[in-house]
């Protein structure tokens, strides 16, 4: 056997699809989803980008990845705004539940006003900081 340190695109493909096919020989057909690769995305008048949200649905639940609004535009209601948006996708999607994680320096006090429940925080990660875990129920 030979070990290799290096990273590659192709390797890290086939590790993640290997660990999904033992994931879903395990799982029930009733709680089985194909992945869906959810985005919404907000342009100024000019058509630049000046906030998003991403996220993935696979097992009847969202996973969000990313949220972000420009400085300029942070507490006018944009960010609260696109967190609605993708909630009403997964719903649409029949998820029943919503996971994300956020850092101290990031937005967990934004989350929680949104309804969100932490469920996790790893203490001093990174250093100095914490970093939280929230899930919100959908049915």
């Amino acid at each position: 056997m030979e070990l290799s340190k290096e990273w590659n695109l192709e390797d890290s493909d086939y590790i993640r699809k290997k660990v999904i096919e033992y994931n879903l020989s395990l799982l029930p057909d009733e709680v089985k989803q194909s992945s869906i690769k959810v985005s919404h995305i907000l342009r100024n008048d000019e058509g630049k980008i000046v906030g998003g949200i991403t996220g993935t649905i696979f097992w009847y639940h969202l996973h969000i990845e990313y949220l972000w609004v420009d400085y300029s535009l942070r507490g006018k209601g944009y960010g609260e705004e696109l967190l609605n948006h993708i909630e009403k996708t997964a719903k649409e999607n029949n998820c029943r539940l919503i996971l994300l994680d956020t850092f101290s320096f990031q937005a967990p006090d934004f989350y929680k006003k949104c309804g969100y429940k932490v469920i996790g925080k790893v203490e001093d990660h990174p250093k100095g900081f914490n970093q939280y875990y929230f899930e919100k129920k959908l049915t």
